[in-house]
């Protein structure tokens, strides 16, 4: 992302405040916060001061950024974190350490989008980069999301198989306690079942001191880079960093933050409040990663498995020969409770992003009677998810590498469009991006695009070389440096000053986006509608050959 898309998000002035009247799509998404652990009135507006308050206003905003990290370590990343230890060891754990910014850059953004402007993500896309983008980014989520859901149900039979349960009564228990939890009209009460999984989610904490890998050489591994394995396996590590980094940043978690935010109530008054409780969740996810790459590689290192792996069921044996029967069986019911929490979170992103977008009710403040479509699209992605996975002879393994793949490949769009809007003065006004985050930001969306470009060309080509992909990364790195320099001369022609035009940050507290018909479309430069086309041509050109290539491999060619 140049400098020159930025700024010419940036000229669209802000419109005055406007304290009745905002954007809000949904009259469900305002009143009080009913949060799992405390509740903030509407018309509280009184100043927390000391500890207590500061808890309890903690407490009750607890929530979104919990569940969206937690949700994050899923079926898909038990898989790519056991791959890791189990293939290599600790030595990828300094891409965890990497991501942590990524993670909080991205999930702040969304948050704030959310707490500001009261629209979705997907409807935001819509209504300020115009119909194309809008329905692109509705399709690509609910195919990828649906694909998604396949995956945690593949994770939950494999759980119930190494558990001695029958796969189909898993499975269908399963999938009526994720639509059944949700089908309460309640949003507290939805919000305690998915903070209680989430809670769950800390068995890894006493598989971890079973299984008791080297803390000393993690620790290690956390801040010293290292690539594993000669320049033959240059191609394969490659690959699974891609991996960690499409597992551990997911386009859903954008979506489901930023809407979940808004049906919780979220002002931007309690911004503060709502970026702790991100950090929290960055906190466990984290740890939680790296608590399940050292297991792995703990249970089999110096074993015939060692750079083996098959699946998370092979993990959950190895790590029973190593510890003890206990810690399988504790994997089995972490990987069980991960793979429901992903559920719940994929599920909702979708419904969400099709209330946004179609204008139909959408919140878990209401019943199924005042939000049909909403609970219609949560409930009907659950139960296709479940059936596919039943069904006999299902490519479950290829499906996974699928939605691996094509996460890869849309990641860098979605990180786009978060930066686009996040500089948009009419949607955020105060609220928008300061320098230091649209710099970093713009770095994140180049080395997205670049990885984008290497998954996508070694799901065309397997026998992709260390010379290829280095090349790959140098072109990406090129490109870069052009589009720095076009934004520079840019800068220059127009007479900008270096650091823009200072953003008044007054008042932001009370500041809420107006309605959306209010809004002047902005006005996209030369710069900017180039960089768009090359992006659009890209995405659908990688998706047709990504799609191509795994009906090929499933038809057996």
């Amino acid at each position: 992302m140049t400098d020159t898309t930025i700024r010419s998000a940036a000229t669209t002035p802000a419109p005055a405040p406007t304290p009745h009247a905002t954007a809000v799509l949904d009259d469900a998404h305002t009143g009080d916060i009913r949060g799992a652990l405390g509740t903030i009135r509407h018309d509280d507006t009184a100043p927390r001061r000391g500890l207590s308050a500061k808890l309890k206003t903690l407490l009750a905003i607890v929530g979104p950024g919990l569940i969206v990290m937690v949700g994050d370590n899923d079926a898909g990343a038990f898989t790519t974190y056991g791959q890791a230890g189990q293939n290599y060891g600790t030595h990828l754990l300094w891409t965890l350490l990497l991501l942590v910014p990524v993670l909080y850059v991205n999930q702040e953004m969304v948050l704030r989008l959310g707490a500001v402007t009261g629209v979705g993500h997907a409807r935001l896309i819509l209504e300020r980069f115009g119909k194309f983008w809008g329905a692109f980014s509705v399709i690509d989520l609910f195919l990828l999301n649906a694909l998604t859901l396949v995956t945690e149900f593949i994770g939950i039979t494999l759980a119930a198989g190494y558990l001695g349960l029958p796969k189909v009564g898993a499975v269908l228990l399963a999938a009526a306690v994720i639509i059944a939890s949700a089908f309460t009209g309640s949003f507290r009460r939805f919000e305690r079942i998915a903070i209680a999984l989430c809670a769950a989610s800390l068995l890894l904490v006493p598989l971890y001191f079973m299984v008791h890998p080297s803390t000393g050489q993690m620790a290690h591994d956390f801040v010293v880079p290292h690539l594993p394995g000669g320049p033959g396996q240059l191609s394969a590590v490659m690959l699974l960093i891609i991996g960690i980094v499409g597992t551990t940043v997911a386009p859903w978690q954008l979506f489901f933050q930023q809407s979940y935010v808004i049906d919780k109530r979220i002002t931007p008054r309690y911004m503060g409040y709502e970026k702790a409780d991100l950090w929290i969740g960055i906190a466990i996810v984290v740890l939680g990663a790296a608590a399940l790459m050292g297991c792995a590689a703990a249970a089999f290192a110096g074993t015939s498995g060692a750079g083996a792996f098959t699946d998370t069921a092979g993990i959950a044996h190895g790590l029973a020969a190593h510890a003890g029967k206990l810690a399988g069986v504790l994997f089995a019911i972490a990987l069980l409770d991960a793979s429901i929490i992903g559920a719940f979170a994929v599920s909702l992103s979708t419904a969400y992003a099709i209330g946004d977008v179609f204008g139909i009710r959408h919140s878990l403040h209401r019943g199924v009677g005042g939000a049909k479509g909403f609970y219609g699209v949560y409930a009907g992605l659950v139960a296709a998810a479940a059936t596919i996975v039943l069904i006999p002879g299902s490519p479950l393994g290829l499906l996974t590498e699928g939605v691996q793949t094509l996460a890869g490949v849309l990641l860098p769009s979605a990180s786009v469009f978060l930066l686009l809007l996040c500089n948009d003065r009419a949607v955020l006004g105060p609220w928008v991006n300061g320098r230091r985050t649209n710099a970093f930001t713009a770095a994140v969306v180049g080395v997205l695009v670049t990885l984008s470009v290497i998954l996508t060309a070694a799901v065309l080509f397997p026998d992709l070389g260390p010379g290829t992909i280095l090349g790959i990364m140098a072109g990406c790195g090129g490109a870069g440096v052009l589009a720095l320099g076009y934004a520079e001369v840019r800068r220059r022609r127009k007479g900008w000053a270096r650091g823009g035009r200072p953003v008044d940050r007054t008042g932001r507290d009370d500041w809420r986006m107006p309605p959306l018909e209010t809004l002047t479309r902005p006005v996209l430069s030369t710069g900017h509608k180039v960089g768009l086309a090359a992006l659009r041509t890209y995405l659908l050109l990688a998706m047709v050959l990504v799609v191509v290539k795994i009906v090929q491999v499933a038809l057996g060619h």
